[in-house]
């Protein structure tokens, strides 16, 4: 299958997901997409900075950041339309439209000029997005690739310090919603740091429920762990 109809197909399965779904999106997972606030806490982007967010789905995440940064201008992305229409009216709900943008793109590869005539973000963040997607690993890239500042990242975890019962039940019942934790995260994130020069801080929350990456864009002193 060919990068284009993967993108079609998975754009077709996240509208189907949460074409009613996206209604109660935000209420329900409130309590189990943990971490988010966290990540957007730590974004901290500079005064008229830009940050980027990689499947912005309902524009929570975004609508936060903007209150939360209100010098900063703010983009999203997401391959459903669905989420996209619920997006676009949450922002202009909450009066950020001036300083939120959104397009409708596949966050495994897109062209940031193109969709916000802008080469590259002062941050870039991916949240709860990459146990959705195929080839997640390329979002990864894709995100180092769109920033000149970091790349900030929250996603399930493996609840390595969690009783096994949990894990199991949690995954049967994240796997009807088409989502699967990344088991590897945690290396790929390390591996794209190291191969780009760049250091990566690897963060398990909640007894490993969740976990948080943030890739940094300087250059690591020469010999220094990694």
């Amino acid at each position: 299958m060919s990068a284009p109809e993967l993108s079609v197909g998975h754009s077709g399965l996240m509208d189907q997901v949460y074409r009613h779904q996206r209604h109660i999106y935000d209420l329900t997972r409130k309590y189990y997409l943990l971490g988010r606030d966290r990540m957007i806490g730590e974004l901290a982007p500079p005064p008229g900075g830009t940050v980027l967010e990689l499947g912005c789905g309902t524009g929570r995440n975004l609508i936060l950041a903007a209150r939360r940064y209100p010098e900063a201008h703010f983009y999203g992305l997401d391959i459903s339309a669905e989420m996209l229409v619920t997006a676009r009216a949450a922002i202009a709900k909450a009066g950020l439209q001036d300083r939120i943008t959104l397009a409708q793109a596949d966050a495994t590869a897109f062209d940031a000029e193109a969709l916000f005539a802008r080469k590259s973000f002062d941050r870039v963040f991916v949240s709860y997005s990459l146990s959705m997607i195929p080839g997640w690993e390329s979002t990864i890239a894709a995100g180092l690739a769109a920033t000149n500042g970091s790349l900030h990242i929250v996603d399930f975890g493996q609840q390595e310090r969690l009783p096994g019962w949990f894990r199991g039940l949690l995954h049967r019942w994240l796997a009807k919603f088409h989502v699967t934790p990344r088991e590897s995260l945690a290396r790929e994130a390390s591996r794209q740091a190291r191969e780009a020069g760049r250091d990566c801080r690897f963060t398990p929350l909640y007894r490993g429920y969740a976990w948080l990456a943030v890739i940094g864009m300087q250059e690591l002193p020469l010999g220094a762990p990694r």
